[in-house]
Formats: C-alpha cells, structure tokens, sequence
C-alpha cells in the first residue's frame, strides 16, 4: 500500500502542471540555449543529440566551462519538434523534448551517478511532464522488484504485481487525458496496438481475416502521423513499428493490398512534410529493392501516385526523372501486361516474333555466356524446361544480352556445350531497344509468359521457374 499512495502522490504532483500551453503548437523557436549541470561529473565533454528515425545523430559539443557546466548554445538554428538528448564519451545520456511552443532556454541539472533519475529542468513544462513520469515509472520497476526481493508467496506476489499494473496503466491514461497534446502522450500512445475485437457490432465471431484486417487498418491510429515529432524518437517508436508494419504484417500480401494499406497511411501522414517524406522514400525504397516478383507494381504505384504528380519537392528533378522513368518502364512489365514484342535473328541469321510462338508458354531469357551467374543459371534452366516444354506446351526465347565480337563466339560454344537447343537468338539487331524496354541492367532476366504474352512470373531461377509451372499445370509429382 505504501508504494501505492507513492505513485498517487506522484501522479497528482505531475497533473498540477499546468498542460493547457501545450494544446497550441506554434512554429519553433529560432535559436537554443541548454545549461546542463552535472555534480560530481567526471567528463569534459557532452555531445547534444536527436534521433531520427531508426539512428541517433550527435550535431553539436560542449566542453566542461570553469564554473562546472556545460553550454549549449547556438542563435541561429531552429531544433524540429522531437525527443533530443544529452550524451558523454563514457556512454551516459538522458533524454529531452523539443516541443510544443516553449523557448529553447533550459536549465538542466543532477548528478553522478544516474543521471536520468535526478535530473530536474528550469523553463520546460514538456519536460517537467517527461521527467516526473520517468520518476514514477522508476518508483513503480522499484517497487516490483522489492516485492519480488522479499515475497516468499508466488501467487500473492503476482497479484501485487497485477495491482501495480493496473495502477501504473491508469497513471498513463490519466497523464494521456491531461495533456494530450504533449511529447509524453505522443510517445505513450505511438506504441499501442489496437485492441482487436473477437466479434462484430451483430455479436458474430469475427474469421481470423477480419480480425486481421481490423488489426492493420487500426495499427497507427494512436500514433500522430501528421506529428513532425515523431519522425525524431527511438525507433521502436516509428521506424520499428513501420518495419513490422510492412514486413510482418503485409508479409506476402498481393500487392494490390499492400497498395491499400500503405496509400492510406502515407496519406495520413501529408499534413506532416517529414514524416510523408520518410514514408513515401521508405516504402518506396522497400519495394524498388524487392525480390518478390509482383512487388515492382507498389513502386510503381506510389511513383506515379506521389512522385510523378510533384508531392515530392524535397527531391531534385533529377531523381524525380530517374525513378518516373524506372517506374514508365517497370509498369509494361508488371505481372498481368502484355510482353513488349520482340524480333530478332538467330544464330543462323533467320528472324523470329516472340509474339508469334504458338506455345501455351513462353520462356523469355536475357542472358551471357561472360556472365557468371548465367554459366550456373542457364544449363540449370535448360534442364527444367527440357523436362517441360513437351508436357507443358513451353516455348523458350533466350536472347544474348552481350551481342558484341567478343561475346559472340562464347555464346556459340556455350550453347554447343550445354547443348541449348531452344530458341538462340543474337541481341544485336532488333525491333525495339530491349535493354530500355526491359530494363536489362542485370542479368540473367527471366519472364514467363502465357499464350498471349501475358507475364505470368519473371525474376524466375531455375527452381521457381519449375515451382511455378507446377502449380500452373496442377502437376504434384
């Protein structure tokens, strides 16, 4: 009982803060000045820093001044809203908010050592608020474990335990109420997860789909994505959670739905130019960088979505023209279009329409004879297409990616060796420049297309290509 009238105590000396400064966010302040005091500190120099995102970033220094402090101070640079902190060469820091509409001239003061559980601040209610819920959130982690120190009964110790739970969660809700536009219930309520329901409004048990579905379409509602500030905390409380966002639960999602879910919340997050920024290049980023063979189509979404209409200002016409042609490219070649035609010569000289095979199944290569990891690729190819292309009804359209003098009589033997006796043909004279409208940068590129031309799977290795023609033609042996 006793550490519970404690965090009682605690918690009406923080609500008597006066929090209503903190509903109107202004501009910041140009200009900071922080005096930090340490008694008894051993280190000469402190580094002032902020996160962002999932790093930390160290941008200014002070050294230990004769009276004992350390200063802070530049008249010039305005600090985005966030959590900053202070940090020493020995590895101690603590945390602060920049925030709301407060002047950046604080006072810091406490002592060796911990320094997070003695500091106290002069000229900041945001970090009074910070500082006495650390307080309290000590005191209750104190409490528990001096209860577990002394307690000779399990189930008694447990049910203190879940006492002091309840009492620390209803500590975060009334901190939450009384100041709900503060650094604190930011980053209180940027963690949370929905509460998913079991049923719906009718009392119907709700599937697992649905249940999931509530889950991510809920899972940032907590968190103030319009926020400059919270692009600026530790990374579980955005970075970490956008990453689990997007890898565990959009984890083999078809596209379309991953399109879904991501435009909604980088829609959310327009009001708030960093935050849209960081998702937009994220999420972008993610999917240019995939391996998954349908996952090209959600860059190129959000390209012509958010880049190509100009949404991005923040970068240079450059990179807006270098990812507008990628993605003008990548969506001819998305899962479902039609493969660009392509006519070229063989090694006997005679042309050939790739539009033209009659096969069920095209098999499209771009390949070399120089490339390394086509001398392993292409024989592994040819065998799984050997076992096929008869059963299946498989054409095979291989094109030499390096058509030069050189090139050409390693792509001669190669072909004699492995005895490739599918569709060889010579890149060097073509209807269209297929190293453009492929986007054959790398190879070996590998597309499976259908009796129309449609791309049915591409990014394909010996193995997936066998995977997927087994499931296309039902095949279980």
């Amino acid at each position: 009982m006793k550490h519970l009238k404690t965090l009682s105590l605690l918690l009406m000396a923080m609500l008597l803060l006066n929090s209503s400064a903190l509903a109107k966010k202004k501009e910041p302040y140009k200009g900071y000045k922080f005096t930090l005091c340490i008694f008894d500190c051993k280190d000469t120099v402190m580094y002032l820093g902020n996160y962002y995102a999932g790093g930390t970033y160290a941008f200014d220094t002070a050294r230990l001044t004769p009276k004992g402090y350390f200063i802070f101070e530049k008249k010039d640079r305005t600090l985005k809203p966030g959590l900053y902190f202070f940090c020493s060469p020995s590895g101690n820091y603590v945390e602060f908010a920049v925030y709301a509409e407060e002047k950046l001239n604080f006072d810091f003061v406490t002592e060796e050592p911990g320094w997070q559980t003695h500091m106290r601040v002069k000229g900041s209610k945001e970090n009074e608020l910070l500082f006495r819920y650390h307080q309290i959130n000590r005191q209750f982690y104190k409490s528990i474990d001096s209860a577990q120190a002394v307690s000779t009964d399990s189930a008694a110790f447990q049910l203190y335990k879940r006492t002091m739970q309840l009492k620390m969660d209803s500590i975060k809700e009334s901190i939450i109420e009384k100041n709900p536009n503060s650094m604190l219930a930011l980053l209180m309520n940027a963690t949370r997860d929905p509460e998913v329901p079991t049923t719906d409004a009718d009392g119907n048990k709700l599937t697992d789909r649905q249940r999931w579905q509530y889950f991510m379409e809920h899972y940032f509602d907590n968190s103030r994505l319009e926020d400059d500030a919270l692009i600026r905390t530790p990374d579980m409380i955005f970075h970490k959670r956008l990453e689990n966002y997007l890898d565990q639960g959009l984890r083999n999602a078809p596209p379309e739905t991953i399109i879904e879910y991501v435009d909604k919340l980088i829609d959310r997050s327009k009001p708030s130019k960093e935050n849209f920024r960081y998702l937009v290049h994220t999420i972008a980023e993610k999917y240019l960088q995939s391996n998954v063979m349908s996952y090209d189509a959600v860059y190129v979404h959000l390209v012509q979505r958010y880049i190509e209409p100009g949404l991005c200002d923040w970068m240079s016409p450059t990179t807006i023209d270098e990812n507008v042609k990628r993605a003008t490219t990548w969506d001819r070649l998305l899962i479902g279009k039609v493969a660009p035609e392509l006519i070229l010569k063989d090694s006997s000289g005679t042309f050939h329409s790739m539009h033209a095979l009659p096969n069920k199944y095209t098999l499209l290569i771009f390949w070399s004879p120089t490339c390394g990891h086509c001398k392993t690729m292409i024989p592994e190819l040819y065998q799984k297409y050997a076992q096929y292309r008869d059963r299946c009804d498989i054409a095979a359209f291989a094109i030499l990616s390096e058509p030069d003098e050189h090139t050409r009589p390693k792509w001669y033997e190669f072909i004699r060796q492995h005895h490739l006796d599918w569709i060889n043909l010579d890149g060097g004279e073509a209807n269209i420049d297929w190293h453009e409208v492929y986007d054959v940068i790398t190879t070996p590129q590998i597309y499976l297309l259908d009796r129309e031309k449609k791309i049915l799977a591409k990014k394909l290795s010996a193995a997936t290509f066998e995977q997927v023609i087994k499931v296309l033609e039902n095949i279980n042996d």
